[in-house]
């Protein structure tokens, strides 16, 4: 039997909204991808800037940077200086899904996303379909992020949903296995075809 889903989750970055840093640092780099790849390894990394995600300030974590590798002070800056030509457009199939998820009126439909509380306006005012939402739980504003479990739970507790009967959507498997790890269904997103057929195994049927 088929569990009832009361609630469905979003992800945005990669699920609903196209961002990546390439959009900026390809053509600094002059179209070298090894030395681009190169500067997300080692320098404006992953995980330096999952840690702004959480609340670290932007302008201090430049700085920090800066000092770090002083002979990449203009790159450095332009990470976040440069933050809004990261920011590509919607992708279109996602928000369609979206939006017939909400008009089915038959689940809380709530959004879950690692986001600098210092951008994040940037989105809000860029994307409508932002406030089709509930509810937006944004990780900057609650000084932690996914995958660890605080954030999960503030999403839980702030919109009333129970976990084994709410969907979370993530284009990170690893945040989309710390909701598992909750009880929450968790569907790794790869594409919006592909999102409609793991829907359809909750019973969930969009065109």
């Amino acid at each position: 039997m088929t569990t009832k889903i009361d609630a469905v989750i979003f992800d945005l970055g990669g699920v609903l909204i196209d961002w990546n840093p390439e959009y900026v640092f390809l053509d600094v780099f002059d179209h070298d991808r090894k030395k681009m790849q190169w500067f997300f390894d080692t320098i404006c990394t992953h995980d330096w800037n999952e840690n702004q995600d959480a609340g670290y300030p932007l302008a201090k974590a430049t700085e920090d940077r800066v000092a770090m590798f002083p002979e990449f002070e203009n790159e450095i800056r332009m990470f976040y200086g440069r933050w809004v030509d990261m920011l590509g457009g919607a992708i279109e199939e996602s928000v369609t899904i979206l939006k017939e998820l909400i008009n089915l009126k038959r689940h809380k439909v709530v959004a879950l996303t690692n986001w600098s509380a210092e951008t994040f306006p940037i989105a809000l005012d860029r994307f409508e379909f932002l406030q089709w939402f509930e509810g937006i739980v944004v990780s900057g504003e609650e000084q932690t992020r996914k995958p660890f479990k605080d954030i999960y739970d503030i999403t839980l507790n702030r919109f009333d949903l129970t976990p084994e009967h709410t969907i979370f959507i993530d284009d990170n498997l690893r945040n989309v296995e710390a909701a598992r790890q909750m009880n929450i269904k968790g569907i790794k997103f790869d594409n919006p075809g592909q999102l409609k057929q793991e829907l359809k195994k909750f019973n969930i049927e969009v065109s």
